[in-house]
């Protein structure tokens, strides 16, 4: 089984590890660097991206994951999660950090403010049984994605229609939408296989 880190500096953490734990993964609330050593995966969840980037900071955290990340460490981040994993971020402060997990560029709040948040189904690349429900709120979408980034799902329909809203590269997944809070434990099932196939592969 393995042990997930849930970046727990703000947003939905107590729904990711519900399902985390529920896909079958042990879980941790992670804040301090050390902790690091201890997980196999870590998700960081929706929230207010900036904010969090400035905890990364404070917590002393921002350095470390960043080189746990370019070791390897297999990562989820949905909403807020996918704006610090990126590479490029658009429309956001001057003194906001992100991860360069990600070959992607990302606009922030793509879809509008609050008011604006909505659900759709999507289609989703590694995904079986059916289409995603998709909750979208204060929403990133991925402007551009690098080659070696394999596009997952896009926005069927609407004024949004074909925009980028799941992609993975590598161990690394992101989501602009936010599957934690739907029940649907399907996402976390695809990311919790992926750190299993992590974990063997280093052994």
């Amino acid at each position: 089984m393995p042990t997930i880190g849930v970046l727990a500096l703000q947003g939905d953490v107590r729904e990711h590890r519900a399902a985390l734990e529920a896909a079958g993964a042990r879980t941790i609330a992670l804040r301090r660097d050390h902790e690091l050593d201890a997980v196999d995966g870590i998700v960081i969840p929706g929230g207010e991206s900036t904010t969090m980037s400035r905890l990364l900071r404070v917590f002393d955290l921002l350095e470390p994951l960043r080189a746990r990340l370019k070791a390897g460490l297999p990562a989820y981040g949905s909403c807020a999660g996918m704006i610090l994993l990126a590479t490029e971020v658009l429309d956001t402060r001057g003194d906001a950090e992100h991860l360069d997990a990600l070959d992607i560029t990302v606009r922030r709040n793509a879809f509008g403010r609050q008011v604006d948040s909505f659900e759709t189904d999507l289609d989703m690349t590694g995904i079986d049984d059916g289409p995603v429900r998709a909750v979208f709120i204060r929403a990133p979408w991925v402007e551009k994605a690098g080659t070696a980034v394999e596009v997952l799902a896009t926005v069927p329909e609407g004024p949004a229609a074909g925009r980028i809203v799941a992609v993975r590269q590598g161990n690394v997944l992101a989501t602009s939408f936010h599957p934690e809070v739907t029940g649907d434990l399907r996402v976390h099932r695809l990311f919790v296989d992926a750190v299993r196939s992590h974990i063997q592969l280093g052994r």
